[in-house]
This record gives C-alpha cells, sequence and structure tokens, in this order.
C-alpha cells in the first residue's frame, strides 16, 4: 500500500483542531517522517470559529484536493467529534470511486467512511493513525509498517469471542454506534442485507447505548445483518456500567440465530487495530 517516498494526505472532515493540539500533529508528522512517508496536511486542520476549520463544502473540497493529486497515496484523517457529515453531500463519489486511495479515520468519520462505501464501494479503514504516537505506539507502529509496506495482517488482525453463535461471514459495515446512526433514513446509511454489522462506542452509558440499539432494531438492521461484532465500549467499560453492551446486544437482537461477538481490540483505545469497512470478514 504505501512505500519509501509516499505521499500521504493529513485531513480533519469533522470538528478542527485546537491550536494546542499543533504539538500532536508535529510529533505524528514527524513519525511518519521517520518511515519514509511524507505528509501533505489539508489547510482546514484547526478550528477558526467554534468547531470549525472551515464550511462543510471547504472541508469535503479538502478531502477531494488529496483524491484528485495523483501524487497522494493514502489519506488520513486524524479528526472527531460530530460534524464529519457535514461534507458527505459536497463529495465527489464518481471522482472517489475512480481513485480509490485508502482513506483511514475512526469515530465520526464513521459516517464518511460508511457513505464511500455505499455511494462507490471503495473499502475503507477504521483506524486512528494518532495511535502512532500515543502509550502503545511501539506495538502500533510495528504493526502499520508490517501491515501498510508489506502487506502482513498485524494490523487487521484481532483476538473475539462469540457470545451467541459460533461462525459468521460477510462484508463488514459500521464503526462508532452513535455516528452511524447519523446516517439513518439517508442516502448514505448502509445497506444493511447480508453485512456484518461492527459497532464500538467511546462515550455513552446504559440508557444511551440502549436507545441506539432500539433505533438499529426497529429500523430492521438484526433482521437483514449476518452477525453483530461489538468493538469496547470504553466508558461503559472502565465504568463497569450494569447491564454491560454484550448483555443489552444480546437482549435487543433477539433474533436467536444471530451471532455475535466481541473484541477488546477495536474502537477508542491507544491499542485499538484496524478493521476495514466495505472488506468480507469471516469469523
Amino acid at each position: 500500500m504505501l512505500k519509501q517516498g509516499s505521499y500521504v494526505g493529513i485531513a480533519c472532515c469533522s470538528n478542527g483542531l485546537l491550536g494546542s493540539y499543533q504539538p500532536v500533529v508535529e510529533e505524528l508528522i514527524e513519525t511518519l517522517g521517520s518511515m519514509g512517508i511524507i505528509s501533505v496536511c489539508s489547510d482546514y486542520l484547526y478550528s477558526k470559529k467554534s468547531v470549525f476549520s472551515g464550511s462543510g463544502s471547504e472541508r469535503a473540497n479538502a478531502l477531494m484536493n488529496f483524491y484528485e493529486d495523483n501524487n497522494i497515496e493514502a489519506i488520513f484523517d486524524i479528526s472527531g467529534g460530530d460534524i464529519a457529515n457535514g461534507i458527505l453531500e459536497y463529495l465527489d463519489y464518481d471522482l472517489i470511486r475512480k481513485n480509490p486511495k485508502p482513506f483511514f479515520g475512526y469515530s465520526d468519520l464513521t459516517t464518511v467512511i460508511n457513505a464511500m462505501f455505499k455511494k462507490t464501494g471503495n473499502v475503507s479503514y477504521l483506524y486512528q493513525v494518532r495511535n502512532l504516537i500515543y502509550e502503545d505506539k511501539e506495538m502500533q507502529r510495528k504493526a502499520f509498517i508490517n501491515s501498510l509496506f508489506y502487506g502482513s495482517p498485524d494490523l487487521y488482525d484481532f483476538k473475539y469471542k462469540f457470545l451467541r453463535g459460533e461462525t459468521m461471514r460477510g462484508i463488514v459495515v459500521g464503526g462508532n454506534i452513535r455516528c452511524l446512526l447519523k446516517l439513518a433514513g439517508t442516502e448514505y446509511q448502509p445497506d444493511w442485507r447480508n453485512k456484518i454489522l461492527f459497532l464500538e462506542s467511546l462515550g455513552g452509558e446504559v440508557a444511551l447505548m440502549t436507545t441506539h440499539l432500539y433505533q438499529l432494531k426497529q429500523m430492521g438492521v438484526f433482521e437483514m445483518v449476518v452477525g453483530v461484532l461489538l468493538g469496547t465500549f470504553t466508558i461503559m467499560e472502565e465504568r463497569d456500567y450494569q447491564p454491560t453492551m454484550e448483555d443489552l446486544v444480546l437482549e435487543i437482537a433477539d433474533q436467536k440465530m444471530l451471532p455475535i461477538a466481541k473484541t477488546y481490540e477495536i474502537g477508542h483505545s491507544n491499542h485499538s487495530k484496524c478493521i476495514i469497512i466495505g472488506k468480507e470478514l469471516i469469523l
């Protein structure tokens, strides 16, 4: 996917970064540079007014510039928050389809990643590249280099256990549960049929997770997917909220034949690995 001398785009499609975040961005760019990767930053990284680094169309155009630039081989979005869905109507999906560059992002970028798959069929990568500079950076850098430079599965292999059933096979859609539901009722929501639904979250507690799951149920999602894979639910797990997310999913996604699995290796934590949205997964 990448090689020494590769150019990558650094994007911010969701909330603009605070100015105080600049040293983090500089460290990330330096770290990528040490791998031989040359970073090209969007003009819309830092917030200028409230949470906005630019308008929806400006942020979308900055992203499209990376797709149009033949020198850019991959795109890493380093943002998160709430407003990434504001770019969806301004993206040129035909251009994205014809230039299937790897796009990496997580959390609120769930909206962009799933919209891209729905509109183009291109796969994207649910992963935050800032993991390369956080506490688990040694493990992350090794997996990142092995997978993106040499094609090993290190970044994508994760441990899991089944809560119901023994196997599942399908193309993966989903991501952050709150952000995924922003696509409900829009032209950008996934085609749920015969998919594996991946869900994770940073914030939230029992009541909020319950309402999200009931919305998915009432949309008929659990009747269409072939399995549910749960990632980490950071606040719920750190605070040991009861019932657990696993309990809630088993109760609300009550189709008895629907396989449900759990991994602690994909989500918002610094040790999180990557899951590919739009690619078949066999568990």
